[in-house]
């Protein structure tokens, strides 16, 4: 992507990403039980990511009937083709499935806590609002936080914004040292990882490649020539990097009172 625009908001960003990729969070992740209290926080990452996809979709495609065309066939192929990845991957045996269905397999084969996450699905199925559910399953004030921020992005801010939040604030920044640890547990706890190693490296090969290119393009089109556009982009990317750091930081701390009471 060689689009000055693009590499003028990675710029910006990058001291928020490096902040983000040397989280002391990845350290303090050493064994199954801290990779499982991991997973029960970045679930709700994973969850939250697919409701931005989804309003991108709506906003950028025609998702009702009558059909008509909406806004160019370009920017309509990049979110699909993203859509299609994030809703319809494979699992290891080759079977269809959701990246976020694919995360909460790997939790249940970890023997982490999905009681939280399957919960709030089930308020929402039944039509309960967002935050009104996790009000009432008292979840963590980190989560939502996080959480009511994405939402804040889907339901009040323009395409353009939510598509920079997705496309640079939403990237799991997943750096070595982390996948390196899952791939050592793999080795003596085939039966309890195998799952999340596989989420992690066709995250890395799929999302951050494929896809990441194809939301970098969508952005640009998105954005145009727009410097006020580009302006609010960037800001909302920052933001979204920050929302982050904050809920590693919680993760962070979980870990460490936990280790205390050892």
């Amino acid at each position: 992507m060689s689009n000055q625009h693009i590499q003028q908001l990675q710029a910006a960003i990058a001291p928020y990403r490096a902040v983000l990729v040397e989280h002391p969070l990845y350290s303090q992740l050493q064994n199954i039980s801290q990779i499982q209290l991991f997973t029960t926080y970045h679930v709700f990452a994973v969850w939250d990511f697919m409701s931005l996809l989804k309003s991108l979709q709506q906003q950028l495609t025609c998702t009702t009937t009558p059909w008509v065309p909406i806004g160019s066939a370009n920017t309509r192929y990049l979110i699909n083709e993203i859509v299609l990845g994030e809703e319809s991957d494979v699992d290891e045996q080759g079977n269809r499935t959701s990246h976020f269905e694919l995360y909460l397999k790997a939790m249940q084969q970890l023997g982490a806590d999905t009681t939280t996450i399957e919960q709030l699905l089930t308020y929402i199925n039944n039509g309960v609002d967002v935050m009104t559910a996790m009000d009432q399953l008292q979840m963590p004030e980190a989560i939502k936080a996080f959480v009511s921020f994405t939402f804040d992005i889907v339901q009040n801010h323009p395409a353009h914004v939510q598509a920079a939040v997705f496309t640079f604030g939403r990237e799991d920044l997943i750096p070595a040292m982390f996948l390196g640890l899952v791939k050592d547990l793999s080795v003596s706890h085939p039966e309890q990882i195998s799952t999340l190693k596989y989420y992690l490296e066709r995250h890395i090969e799929v999302d951050g490649d494929h896809h990441s290119h194809l939301a970098m393009e969508m952005v640009a089109q998105l954005c145009g020539a727009d410097a006020s556009k580009w302006q609010a982009a960037t800001e909302a990317a920052i933001l979204a990097l920050q929302k982050r750091h904050l809920l590693w930081n919680a993760i962070s701390q979980k870990l460490e009172d936990a280790a205390s009471l050892v």
